[in-house]
C-alpha cells in the first residue's frame, strides 16, 4: 500500500512512524484497534515483522505438562480449573509428570512447558522436586514452568518472598516463565472476571523480579471478552515499559478467549478470526522492544495462524503434544502437531521454518539444513 493510500484512510501518521522506526503512542494503538482497515494494519505490522525477522518463522519441539487443574482462583473465563474436592479435579505426582514427559518424548525435545492451577495445599517442595526430577532425567531439556500467578501463589503458601521462591525454583532447574496469567491488567476487567487472581501490578512485579534474577519470561494478554481498546493498549504499553526497564521478555503471546464450558458461555461469543489477526498486528506494532510475537495455533486455529504470519507474527509456538487448558474451553484444533506439519504450515505462508530452543537459539533452519 502506498503512502498516499494510508493518508486517505486516516493512517498516514502511523504509517510514517512505522516507516521511520518511531515508537507508537497510546492514541496510535487505539486507532489501530478501531480502524475498519484491517488489511492496512496487517501490512504495517508485516513491515515491522520483516524488518526484524525477514521471512524466518520460529517453532519449537515442546511438550505441555498440566500437573493439576485444582485451583483456588475461580476465574470466569476458565474451563480448565476445578475447586479442591471436585470429582474432576486431579493432581499428578512428580513420578507421573516424569512418566508423562518420557512418554511424550518420542524423539528429541527442546522444552517442557509446565503450568497448572493454584493448588491450595501444595508446598514448594512439590514444585522444586518436580523440576529437579525432570532436570535429572532430561538434562538437555529447557524447563519453562509456572506463570507469575502460580509463583506468587507458591510464595504465599510457603510464607516466603517471590524473590526467594524464584531463586529456589531456579536452583532446582527452572529455565524460564511462560508468561500466562496476565489476562488484562485493567482493574475493572479483573474485578469482573477474575477478582481472586493476582492483580496486574503484582504480575508485573513477579516478571520484574524474575528478570532481575536472570530468568527470562514470555508475556501474554487474554483478549476477546469485555476489554476495551483503551484497556488493551494500556496492557501492551505497560509490558513495553517493563521491557524498556529489564529487557527480560522473549516473546509476547496474545491469547484468544474461548467461552465454551466457562461461566461466560452464552454471554460472550469470543473473538473472530479478524479480531485475532488485528490483535497480532497491533501487538507487533506497539511492542517494538519485544523481539517476537507468537501466534498460538492452539487458540486461533491453523488457518488463522498461517495468515497471521503476514500480520506481524514470527513464531507459531510448537508441537505441544497434549494441551488441556484451551481444549477444556472447546478448542477444535489438534492437541499437537508434528514437525513436518508445522513446517508445512509455515511454508504455505511463504515463510522459512526455523526450529528454535526456548531462548530463540537456532536448532535447525531450512536454509542451513
Amino acid at each position: 500500500m502506498n503512502v498516499a493510500r494510508y493518508h486517505e484512510i486516516g493512517l498516514g501518521e502511523v504509517a510514517a512512524k512505522v516507516a521511520g522506526g518511531a515508537r507508537l503512542s497510546a492514541s496510535d494503538g487505539e486507532l489501530l484497534l478501531t480502524t475498519p482497515h484491517l488489511a492496512a494494519v496487517g501490512a504495517l505490522a508485516n513491515q515491522v515483522r520483516e524488518r526484524k525477522h525477514g521471512d524466518r518463522t520460529y517453532f519449537i519441539v515442546n511438550r505441555h505438562i498440566n500437573y493439576t487443574n485444582i485451583c483456588v482462583n475461580r476465574c470466569r473465563f476458565c474451563a480448565f480449573s476445578r475447586p479442591a474436592g471436585h470429582p474432576e479435579g486431579y493432581l499428578l505426582s512428580v513420578d507421573e509428570c516424569v512418566e508423562m514427559a518420557a512418554g511424550f518424548r518420542g524423539g528429541r525435545v527442546s522444552e517442557f512447558h509446565i503450568v497448572g492451577g493454584c493448588h491450595p495445599d501444595l508446598r514448594l517442595d512439590y514444585y522444586t522436586d518436580l523440576l529437579a526430577a525432570l532436570r535429572a532425567r532430561f538434562p538437555d531439556v529447557h524447563l519453562q514452568a509456572f506463570t507469575a500467578v502460580e509463583v506468587a501463589h507458591m510464595a504465599r503458601v510457603e510464607g516466603i518472598s517471590v524473590e526467594e521462591c524464584l531463586t529456589r525454583l531456579r536452583d532446582a532447574g527452572l529455565g524460564s516463565l511462560p508468561g500466562g496469567g496476565a489476562e488484562v491488567f485493567s482493574p475493572r476487567v479483573r474485578a469482573e472476571l477474575c477478582p481472586q487472581k493476582l492483580p496486574g501490578d503484582d504480575w508485573l512485579e513477579v516478571a520484574r523480579t524474575a528478570h532481575r534474577l536472570g530468568i527470562r519470561t514470555n508475556c501474554t494478554m487474554l483478549y476477546g471478552h469485555i476489554e476495551t481498546p483503551a484497556e488493551v493498549v494500556d496492557h501492551l504499553l505497560r509490558l513495553r515499559e517493563l521491557q524498556d526497564e529489564t529487557g527480560g521478555f522473549l516473546a509476547f503471546i496474545p491469547l484468544a478467549f474461548h467461552p465454551e464450558n466457562t461461566s461466560l458461555e452464552g454471554e460472550l461469543p469470543g473473538p473472530t478470526a479478524w479480531d485475532n489477526l488485528r490483535m497480532i498486528a497491533v501487538s507487533r506494532l506497539l511492542l517494538d522492544n519485544i523481539p517476537h510475537i507468537k501466534v498460538f495455533w492452539i487458540m486461533v486455529g491453523l488457518k488463522v495462524a498461517e495468515v497471521a504470519l503476514s500480520f506481524g507474527a514470527d513464531d507459531v509456538d510448537g508441537t505441544v503434544v497434549e494441551e488441556k487448558i484451551t481444549h477444556s474451553a472447546g478448542a477444535r484444533t489438534p492437541e499437537g502437531l508434528t514437525i513436518p506439519q508445522i513446517e508445512e504450515l509455515i511454508a504455505r505462508a511463504g515463510r522459512t521454518p526455523v526450529e528454535r530452543d526456548t531462548l530463540y537459539r537456532v536448532v535447525r533452519a531450512e536454509e542451513s539444513a
